[in-house]
Order: C-alpha cells, then sequence, then structure tokens
C-alpha cells in the first residue's frame, strides 16, 4: 500500500526564505510479529531545489521518529506500527532558507496480531547540540499484546548512526517488560558530544620540580652510558668477564631510558595527553534499536532521531 499527497508551506521566520512542499509516502508489510511501514519523505522547494534539514515523523500529533534529509532533500526510515489506524504526517522544520511545511496525512492500517510485539518511539524526535555539548531524549517501548508473554521479558536499547567522537547510554539500559504491561515503558537516552579540547593533565608537586632539570640529568647519564657501553662492548672480545659486566651495563642504560623523556609516562605528565578531535558538524540520522528474545527467536524493532551537531568555533 503506497499513500502520499504533499503540503505547502506556511510560515517561516525569515520571509526571505523560499516556501516548501513536503511528502510522505508509506509502504507496509504486515508479518507474524505485527505491521512494519517503510516511510519515504522528500521536501523540495517551490523553486525546484531540494531542501536540507530535519524532519519529524508524527502519529496523530505524536512524534514518533526524527530523520535527516540527505543532498537530494529525502529520507527514509522504517518503522514497526502497532495494530490499529494510524494517521501519520512528516513535518519539515525549515532553516535559513527554506521555510518550514507539513505533508499531507498518510493513513495506515497495522493488522492485528496474536503474537507479543512492541514500538518504539523517542521524544524529542530532533536534537540540537553544540560541539562539547550533552543531550537528553527519551524513547518509549510500547508493548503489544504483552498478555500473551509466558513471563518478564527484557527488551534491550541501543543507538547507532553516531558522528564520531560521540557516544549515547541508556537508563535503564533493559527494559522488564510484564504480561499485565499495557503503557508505554521509557528510558532516559544521553548522546554526548566533544568539543576537543584536551584535558590537563594534573601534576604532582614532586613532577613539577622534576620538570626543569631532567633533561640535563638525563643527558648527564645517558652520554657517559653510550660510550661506556661502547668501550666495553670492544673490551668484551678480549676478556670473558667483561661481557657480563656489559650485559649489566646494558640493563642500567635501559631503566634509565625508561626513567627519562623516552618514557610514555614523563611525556604524558609534562605534556599533558593527546588533542581530543571535536565531534564533526552536521545533521545525523540515529538509529535507535530495541531488541528481545523469548529465548527461540528475537524480536528487534527499531526508529530514528535527527541530531545536529554545530560546530562552535565557526560561531
Amino acid at each position: 500500500m503506497a499513500l502520499g499527497l504533499p503540503a505547502l508551506g506556511q510560515s517561516a521566520e525569515n520571509t526571505r526564505a523560499t516556501a516548501t512542499e513536503t511528502t510522505l509516502t508509506a509502504e507496509t508489510h504486515d508479518g507474524k510479529g505485527g505491521t512494519q511501514a517503510a516511510l519515504s519523505v522528500a521536501v523540495t522547494g517551490v523553486d525546484g531545489t531540494p531542501a536540507s534539514g530535519t524532519v519529524v515523523l508524527e502519529d496523530s500529533g505524536t512524534p514518533l521518529a526524527g530523520i535527516a534529509l540527505d543532498p537530494e532533500g529525502r529520507a527514509t526510515t522504517t518503522l514497526s506500527v502497532p495494530q490499529g489506524d494510524h494517521d501519520l504526517k512528516a513535518v519539515y522544520s525549515g532553516n535559513a532558507t527554506h521555510q518550514s511545511s507539513t505533508s499531507a496525512v498518510t493513513p495506515v492500517r497495522a493488522a492485528a496480531a496474536g503474537v507479543f510485539n512492541f514500538s518504539v518511539s523517542v521524544a524529542p524526535a530532533t536534537l540540537s547540540l553544540n560541539a562539547g555539548q550533552s543531550g537528553t531524549v527519551v524513547a518509549s517501548v510500547t508493548p503489544v499484546n504483552a498478555s500473551t508473554l509466558p513471563g518478564p521479558m527484557f527488551i534491550t536499547l541501543s543507538c547507532s548512526g553516531l558522528p564520531d567522537q560521540s557516544a549515547c547510554t541508556f537508563t535503564p539500559e533493559n527494559i522488564e517488560v510484564l504480561p499485565s504491561s499495557t503503557a508505554p515503558i521509557n528510558s532516559t537516552m544521553v548522546l554526548a558530544t566533544s568539543n576537543g579540547v584536551a584535558a590537563t593533565a594534573r601534576l604532582t608537586p614532586g613532577d613539577r620540580q622534576i620538570r626543569p632539570t631532567s633533561r640535563p640529568v638525563a643527558w648527564a647519564v645517558l652520554l657517559p652510558g653510550v660510550f661506556g657501553l661502547a668501550g666495553l662492548a670492544f673490551g668484551a672480545r678480549r676478556r670473558q668477564w667483561l661481557t657480563r659486566l656489559s650485559l649489566l651495563a646494558l640493563v642500567a642504560f635501559v631503566s634509565v631510558l625508561g626513567a627519562t623523556a623516552c618514557s610514555p609516562q614523563y611525556d604524558y605528565y609534562h605534556h599533558g595527553p593527546p588533542h581530543n578531535l571535536p565531534t564533526p558538524a552536521g545533521t545525523y540520522t540515529v538509529n535507535v534499536t530495541a531488541q528481545s528474545s523469548n529465548g527461540i527467536t528475537a524480536i528487534t524493532n527499531s526508529t530514528t532521531m535527527a541530531l545536529t551537531v554545530t560546530d562552535t568555533a565557526r560561531n
């Protein structure tokens, strides 16, 4: 089944921005566990230029997912739809060059299923962060036909599609669904980005005292040691006892190297940790996946959210 109707953009803060048209189409597939809806969104300016930014997918006004538009102004995702009738629409948020717009309602009917399943949604469906900031999203798992469960079932949440130098955590990561569960069960999802600022190494008072004098002392020990080893190696050919002495001197030489500027620990304390990279600026579609198992087969459903990262250095 494929349905889709366009809707023209309404208003925008920047009146010089181009009006847009958003369309939503849905292809549904009924399986043993429920109905899957493959959704396709397209946002185009009235002048024919593709829009950029994010789109929120709603069901009767309730956000289900967020997706980022590609360079052609399009995006696709697949959602698990609970049994019953649903009115889906796509809401384009707009940007500096394109006005916001909302698609016409696309009706979707999900077939009733006699086995346990669940759907996943996120709120808010879009999140904007400066590099180095963290944000919170609520992931909701709604059980379907939980009464068919023979006992409690655990659903594990995870995410993918994050930009480099970012991470996500869920609290709780594992959600328990009881046979009596009917209401959505929430988990807090925290998205963290990096601003690329390296942490400052904490030096002890002893380290600060060593810093101005450690290199001259190291060279004072290393240079005589190098010449001494060369002489011992030459003399070792004539006297056997000098061979053992050469080995002892070599061990002492390596020990001195480990205690001076050749040591990674020395470099860390006196030069600090390496510089961290910032999270790249851009708009990303993050996949939020929920997976459970009844001991025989695994049930996996997912949704998406749109993450926009801004480079503070450019602002």
